[in-house]
């Protein structure tokens, strides 16, 4: 788990075995088994999480009453509701766990402390909210432009992971279209 954390964390700021042992004292672990809640919506989220192992969803439920997804994490991924997070704000999304998935933990007043003492952890995290930044625009401003089919094989090309471990109706949700209309897709 150590290995696999250091490796993310290295791939994108170089830090010595001294910082990075510091940082992996802050995290705590744990486990969640499926359909279990890392964040509910209404409650402040106080926790940035690293999945281990594992895949989560991102939803929330429109004044209809259905689920909306607006994200999914896996392995090596960071998660959390970022304006809840920052702002201290209740948050207007839930964060589920779709399968049994174990994150490492943390509580955003000690990573506040952590980038005072490793400064080069806040240039990680600047970079790994660009990335989340793009990949929120890159949805908003071109993915819900394309069609539907095409919106589909985008998904399944580049994330083909997600076809296998995540139920059609969420992908059908995050995708914006009926499930029926995917079942449809899929066949063809």
């Amino acid at each position: 788990m150590k290995s696999q954390f250091k490796k993310n964390i290295t791939r994108y700021v170089e830090f010595n075995d001294v910082e990075i042992d510091e940082i992996f004292s802050k995290l705590t672990q744990k486990t969640f088994s499926k359909k279990d809640y890392l964040l509910k919506e209404r409650q402040v989220c106080k926790s940035n999480y690293f999945i281990i192992s594992g895949l989560v969803r991102s939803f929330y439920v429109d004044d209809k009453g259905s689920e909306k997804i607006t994200q999914f994490a896996l392995e090596n991924w960071w998660v959390t509701n970022m304006e809840s997070y920052i702002k201290k704000i209740p948050s207007y999304v839930s964060i589920q766990a779709i399968e049994k998935t174990t994150v490492l933990i943390f509580e955003k007043e000690e990573l506040d402390k952590l980038f005072i003492t490793i400064p080069k952890l806040e240039r990680y995290f600047r970079i790994i909210i660009e990335n989340m930044l793009i990949a929120i625009q890159r949805r908003n401003d071109i993915y819900l432009q394309m069609k539907s089919k095409d919106r589909y094989d985008d998904l399944i090309s580049n994330f083909p992971a997600f076809a296998q471990r995540v139920p059609q109706y969420m992908i059908a949700s995050y995708l914006e279209i009926t499930p029926e209309y995917l079942s449809e897709l899929r066949r063809k």
